[in-house]
């Protein structure tokens, strides 16, 4: 489980990379309840999504020819240099180099060998995001990809996680992901294979976000009716949660968890 004492290798901040910053607001105040905040003109369009005064996402206008939208996660990392030459080292490649974000903290984005996108936040006046695990922030980090052992072996390398495989039916396995160091109740995510299906459909390897909501058929709904496109209907995954998946308007890719028990 996410919390907001970020170990390294945590989910520690998020953001959205849109063409249309305003209709990418709307939309996710209409479905999460989410307030939109800049974060002044020096940030070049830079903002913040908040929840009760807490921050839980990022919000950045895209402004090259035909850039899509999409969530961009990053991780816990106490030096951003020492993750860009481990991500160089183990087969992926360095996106954005680190540079420091005003006195918030450095950030990096990278490419791991399979081409899915994944950046870090080394903390300095800003730890992280303000809110995670409760309904309406991060829950879960997933990623999609096509080689699931060596995504373990790159990820492992790079932030050192502990992995757990999971049957999850005929030929398909869930791995589910834990910072170092950490118990089971630690884990922040999971990866597994895209299937065959999947790939002849166009999909890539990717990382994206699951957000905690307090009732997954009425976010669901409500996403819905606001414009996102259904890839997976609301699903009950035993003692995991009931959960959904979407491309919202804009083509970013997210899901909504309610997590059992909760």
């Amino acid at each position: 489980m996410l919390t907001t004492t970020y170990a390294p290798g945590a989910p520690n901040w998020l953001d959205l990379g849109t063409p249309d910053t305003d209709a990418s607001a709307a939309f996710y105040s209409a479905v999460l309840g989410w307030q939109h905040r800049s974060a002044g003109p020096e940030a070049g369009g830079y903002g913040f999504f908040e929840q009760d005064g807490g921050t839980v996402a990022g919000l950045a206008p895209l402004t090259g020819e035909g850039a899509g939208a999409s969530w961009r996660v990053y991780f816990h990392t106490p030096d951003a240099e020492a993750t860009a030459k481990a991500v160089e080292q183990a087969g992926g490649s360095v996106r954005i180099a680190p540079a420091d974000v005003f006195a918030f903290g450095r950030a990096a984005a990278f490419v791991d060998p399979a081409g899915a996108d994944f950046a870090v936040w080394q903390p300095g006046g800003t730890q992280g995001l303000d809110r995670v695990a409760v309904p309406g922030s991060l829950a879960r980090t997933e990623l999609y990809t096509t080689d699931a052992n060596a995504a373990k072996a790159f990820y492992g390398s790079v932030f050192s996680w502990q992995t757990r495989d999971v049957p999850m039916g005929p030929g398909l396995t869930y791995t589910i992901l834990t910072p170092a160091g950490g118990g089971p109740a630690a884990a922040h995510g999971g990866l597994m294979q895209l299937p065959q299906a999947n790939l002849d459909a166009g999909s890539t390897p990717e990382w994206h976000p699951y957000f905690e909501v307090t009732d997954c058929d009425a976010t669901f709904a409500g996403a819905t009716e606001s414009g996102a496109t259904v890839l997976i209907p609301v699903t009950e995954a035993p003692g995991i949660g009931r959960f959904a998946m979407f491309l919202d308007p804009l083509g970013a890719l997210f899901a909504i968890i309610t997590t059992a028990g909760r």
